[in-house]
């Protein structure tokens, strides 16, 4: 039987993206018949995109692009040929098929439109904070993220590799400071921490994990060494895009299978309370509340809190 709670929450959802969809749809002109003050429509313009940023095309691809009728496409290409805006050559790959591509006239359109849709979204985020616009552009991010064909491919969680401090320091600087209004400083902070790790990798006791989906960082994690005995958990991170998915709990235990195996005996942390879900991370994997203690840092009053975990207490698992 149907909870119904459970239908009228669905019910709930469903509504809310309709209401976003009208919103936006009227937001930025999508059902103007002259999109943006032109005499193209948007899925004329869409048209006229993707054959500027592809240079060629084939109605096939166009078609299956942009899920457009073979024979309204077919009516569409028809008229821009006859305005001067498209021209066809024989596909030499294919007998039967057309390779299509901009006129010079028809480059002049797609920079036109290119142009008119910067200055619409321009005008529209210039009533905007910095802060709210970072804010804009990072649900729009998740939204892109949660509803295309990538959500559907495995997150790989790999070692470090060339590079992928700099993409670090961007992500986890940007990250706190949208969510939590940072400073520069803890910019700083990551930069020195992944600088100390990358001078002073010992690959045997230190390691540091990268999660990513299609190339995309999504995540990270670091190990180092603070004693024999004591090594140092830093810098646990995850993307919006990835929240709920259970990756913070997977960078945690390749983080605490790693101490084990390299014969740490106690695993600490830092962070601060107001990182409510790192921490349900930390209790689930065992570790323990050991002091906390207000400071000043990155522009804000904080309490700092070290964690631990014993590692050769019976039944301590990775998570």
């Amino acid at each position: 039987m149907l909870n119904p709670l459970a239908v009228a929450s669905a019910d709930d959802e469903i509504e809310t993206i309709r209401a976003f969809n009208r919103f936006y749809t009227n937001r930025i002109g999508v059902l103007d018949r002259a999109f943006m003050h032109t005499p193209y429509t948007l899925t004329e313009a869409r048209v006229i995109y993707e054959l500027a940023a592809r240079g060629t095309s084939t109605a096939t691809h166009l078609t299956d692009e942009l899920s457009l009728d073979p024979a309204y496409l077919s009516r569409m290409l028809k008229a821009f040929t006859t305005a001067g805006l498209v021209d066809s050559i024989r596909d030499p790959d294919d007998g039967r098929g057309r390779l299509l591509s901009l006129t010079e006239n028809g480059r002049a359109v797609a920079a036109d439109l290119a142009h008119r849709s910067r200055e619409r979204i321009a005008t529209m985020l210039a009533p905007l904070a910095e802060a709210q616009r970072h804010d804009l552009t990072a649900a729009m991010q998740s939204i892109h993220a949660l509803l295309s064909d990538e959500a559907n491919s495995p997150i790989v969680i790999r070692p470090h590799r060339i590079g992928d401090m700099g993409m670090i320091i961007a992500a986890q600087s940007k990250a706190y400071a949208e969510a939590y209004g940072w400073n520069g400083e803890y910019e700083a902070l990551v930069s020195e921490i992944c600088a100390t790790f990358l001078r002073n990798f010992d690959p045997a006791r230190e390691q540091c994990w990268i999660a990513e989906r299609d190339g995309r960082l999504l995540g990270s994690i670091f190990l180092v060494k603070a004693t024999e005995e004591t090594a140092k958990l830093r810098l646990l991170h995850v993307d919006n895009a990835a929240r709920g998915q259970g990756l913070g709990t997977r960078l945690f235990d390749e983080c605490i299978s790693f101490a084990r195996r390299a014969g740490y005996r106690r695993l600490e942390l830092w962070t601060n309370d107001i990182l409510v879900a790192a921490r349900r991370i930390y209790i689930a994997a065992g570790f323990t509340l050991e002091k906390e203690e207000p400071h000043h840092s990155f522009g804000k009053d904080l309490v700092g809190q070290t964690w631990v975990l014993d590692l050769t207490l019976p039944g301590v698992q990775a998570v």
